[in-house]
């Protein structure tokens, strides 16, 4: 179905297959009819809020039907949707909100103590709603629409207008606002429709436990509405919830997304041999290879049916895939890759002359296609940075082989990628500097058997000062998510820098990455 913007997916099911169930979260079930109304109640209740074309909403919940109803709601008034890391330290939380200029804000229960903070340093906020029923700080989302008409508001909105803005962190340790636009999302559903991607088709039932805030959460989510099937989405990515959600699906379930290093603990999980999995057409993944072992295992127990997929938050995920036939356990050179190019859509290595590099050859991996974003939210510098000409400069290193498959072998941009999080050295060096103990830090990542890559610190301590590891990561864990904490920390002498003074981060890494076939794990 050619759709011209995201709002045309619920009226159009809602005319064709109205008692169809869209989405079912917990005990909650939705036909599309039901979803285009409740779309409909949702974009006239913002703007009686007073969100207008453009305007900026924040979300900041665990995955729930109701961001599909907000992404919607925004989708049909021309709005952008600010999904919100809710894994984010409180100031991390503000700022995003405070920079996408959001005018009101969906909170879920476990973050409703932020609420004073975000009115005192969001002063474009204008109003908070509570994602669930047992809100007790903001009225609840369900009443929040109720007396709102169902009418369509048919607001003109354009195929390139934006609907979405992902936040990701940059080399200035600042997070920008990527802006996705109805164009971008919906050429990469339709890709879910062709047949190397698995043909995504109305019968279709998705367990969805990836988390809404990523863009690959957010496009995997959006391939079951495009296709008329039904999306079941999982509160929070744990295997005892997707067992769950597996048990109560409507019928047997035939798409799973997951980030590898939830592959594991969900073939082990306990309940795994009573649900049914036997159904699976496609068990998506992204992120970061998986190893021979636990592919080895996978295909025992779910079959022929893992498909990685590598792209970025500005490219809506796309670029390459590893299709299924691909995923030969005894081919573990093949499995390192991130697969071949995508139809539609052009993939170039180019040399630090700007010249596309020979097969085998490494450089800078560009990619263009109709999913590049329209650019970052107020940062024009950095956006003309990372897009000439229609390519999008990823700063990913890597190479083609003979046979087209792409390979990454480092970061132009020291990005660490651990447990499907990217985080940024330089957001977790400055964070560290403010210890007053600390004279000089650099931040890497090392290999990691579960999460890919762990952050380490490499730190020089101020003359006379001591400090431990422990306090030192109990000092990050007050100021920044988890997940970009150091999980180790090296206290040395100083930092090794060339004749410039940049930090040399490779002779850093160097000693831990040895023995392994690239500089990413």
């Amino acid at each position: 179905m050619d759709f011209q913007t995201l709002a045309d997916i619920p009226r159009h099911y809602a005319a064709t297959s109205p008692s169809r169930i869209a989405l079912q979260y917990q005990s909650r079930r939705t036909t599309y009819a039901q979803w285009n109304l409740i779309s409909n109640r949702v974009a006239h209740a913002l703007e009686s809020a007073g969100v207008t074309a453009g305007a900026r909403v924040g979300y900041l919940g665990k995955n729930s039907d109701v961001f599909f109803h907000a992404l919607f709601g925004c989708a049909k008034i021309g709005a952008v949707l600010v999904p919100i890391n809710w894994r984010l330290a409180p100031p991390e939380i503000c700022f995003i909100v405070s920079d996408a200029n959001c005018r009101l804000v969906l909170i879920g229960p476990e973050f409703e103590s932020l609420i004073d903070a975000l009115r005192s340093e969001c002063p474009d906020l204008q109003t908070i709603v509570g994602i669930e029923e047992s809100s007790a700080a903001a009225i609840s989302f369900f009443h929040w629409i109720a007396g709102a008409p169902d009418s369509d508001p048919k607001h003109p909105v354009a195929h390139d207008d934006v609907v979405l803005q992902l936040y990701t962190s940059g080399t200035t340790g600042l997070p920008k606002g990527a802006q996705l636009t109805h164009r971008n999302l919906l050429f990469s559903t339709r890709l879910s429709q062709t047949e190397p991607l698995g043909h995504w088709r109305e019968d279709d039932i998705c367990v969805l436990p990836l988390p809404l805030f990523h863009a690959g959460g957010v496009v995997f989510g959006l391939n079951t509405p495009h296709a008329g099937g039904t999306a079941i989405v999982v509160r929070e990515a744990q295997p005892s919830l997707i067992m769950e959600a597996f048990k109560n699906a409507p019928g047997p379930v035939t798409r799973l997304g997951l980030v590898p290093a939830l592959i594991a603990p969900v073939l082990d999980h306990p309940d795994f041999s009573t649900a049914d999995f036997s159904s699976l057409r496609t068990l998506t993944y992204g992120g970061s290879p998986i190893s021979p072992a636990v592919l080895q295992r996978a295909i025992e127990r779910v079959g022929p049916v893992l498909l990685q997929l590598f792209g970025m938050t500005e490219t809506a995920t796309v670029g390459t895939a590893l299709l299924p036939s691909d995923h030969d356990p005894q081919n573990e050179a093949r499995l390192g890759s991130c697969g071949r190019v995508l139809a539609g859509v052009d993939v170039q290595v180019v040399d630090a002359s700007g010249k596309p590099a020979e097969t085998g050859q490494s450089g800078e991996i560009q990619i263009r296609c109709g999913a590049v974003m329209a650019g970052y939210w107020n940062r024009p510098e950095a956006t003309s940075a990372a897009l000439e000409n229609g390519w999008y400069h990823s700063g990913d290193v890597g190479y083609f082989d003979a046979d087209g498959y792409l390979y990454i072998r480092d970061r132009l941009k020291d990005m660490i990628i651990s447990g499907g999080e990217n985080v940024y050295p330089a957001e977790v060096e400055r964070a560290l500097l403010g210890h007053p103990a600390i004279a000089d830090v650099a931040v890497f990542g090392v290999p990691d058997p579960k999460w890919g890559e762990a952050v380490k610190a490499a730190v020089v301590l101020r003359p006379e000062q001591s400090l431990s590891q422990e306090d030192l990561i109990g000092f990050a864990q007050s100021r920044l998510a988890g997940f970009k904490c150091p999980k180790s920390v090296d206290f040395i002498a100083e930092l090794p820098r060339n004749a410039s003074g940049k930090v040399l981060k490779r002779v850093l890494r160097e000693p831990y990455w040895t023995g392994t076939s690239r500089n990413v794990n």
